[in-house]
């Protein structure tokens, strides 16, 4: 998985904050998109929301983990990824980098290549939670332009969402919606393609699920 450091997304003015990770440039690198309004505010109206895949199983509760997303992660699965130094807390704030809820960054030292868990609780609170907000803000075009769906992780409904399709290129955003109101983000940047990336984005989203379940 060695290569250079992948540099975070650039967008144009604010939208180039408009991710889930910092844009300091001195994490891993972009996230899920933060969706930027309401769900139930878009274009299409119901049928629209129809396409939103449905949590069928149990919805999870991630309220422990809100102060600890470090935590969603077990360290035998770290490992396995080659993350040994422990992971970077952000928790939720109030600015667009921080704004969709608290995150955990892992780095590899060295090979440029960042892991990183969000739990998506600062959507919810903005009436953008969940897989639903992530279909609202890509039906807008804003910022998400880029949004597919991807197997379910442990049961649960999972999309592959960015500003753009930027898996080729070793990064692979994914979101899980653990209840109809709630998405858990991963991001997985700096790996040599899309396979690479995205089996690492999904072996840690679920071990992100198992761990919830097990809560």
């Amino acid at each position: 998985m060695s290569r250079s450091r992948t540099a975070a997304a650039t967008v144009a003015g604010a939208a180039a904050c408009l991710l889930l990770s910092s844009c300091t440039g001195t994490t891993p690198g972009s996230a899920n998109p933060v969706p930027t309004s309401p769900a139930s505010a878009t274009p299409s109206g119901n049928q629209a929301d129809s396409d939103v895949p449905k949590v069928a199983g149990a919805p999870l509760d991630a309220g422990k983990y809100a102060t600890d997303p470090c935590g969603l992660v077990p360290a035998d699965v770290l490992t396995s990824l080659k993350y040994t130094d422990p992971g970077q807390y952000r928790p939720k704030g109030n600015t667009v980098d921080t704004q969709a809820g608290p995150s955990c960054d892992w780095t590899l030292r060295g090979e440029g290549t960042g892991l990183q868990v969000i739990v998506g609780t600062g959507n919810r609170e903005r009436g953008a939670g969940g897989l639903a907000g992530y279909y609202a803000a890509y039906r807008e075009g804003r910022p998400i332009k880029f949004l597919e769906r991807a197997p379910d992780t442990e049961g649960y409904p999972t999309i592959y969402v960015d500003i753009s399709d930027r898996r080729a290129r070793g990064n692979c955003a994914i979101a899980v919606g653990v209840a109809d109101d709630l998405a858990i983000g991963v991001q997985a940047e700096g790996y040599r393609g899309q396979d690479d990336s995205c089996a690492a984005a999904t072996q840690a989203a679920a071990a992100a699920i198992k761990t919830l379940k097990g809560a």
